[in-house]
């Protein structure tokens, strides 16, 4: 059985965006909500809630895109948000 990977979006409390990936949204999510398996730029910025994500069919596509998302610029990033289906 092939793994799902998600390339995801987070908005931080300080209206900050967060990008990661993973193979669970929910469960990251909450991890990132809570102090010991998030990452540390989400712990000082809780709650944090997924505003956007991407399905992808393996851990290398989902990076790659990861990567990109991160080099656009916040507007870019919010066009992303506001223009998606989530």
């Amino acid at each position: 059985m092939t793994k799902i990977w998600f390339t995801y979006i987070l908005r931080c409390a300080d209206n900050t965006l967060y990008t990661g990936i993973t193979t669970n949204i929910s469960r990251r999510e909450l991890e990132h909500n809570g102090n010991k398996l998030g990452a540390k730029y989400t712990r000082a910025r809780q709650p944090v809630k997924v505003v956007y994500q991407e399905t992808y069919h393996s851990r290398s596509e989902a990076s790659k895109r990861e990567c990109a998302i991160k080099k656009l610029t916040k507007n870019n990033k919010e066009l992303l948000i506001t223009h998606s289906d989530h």
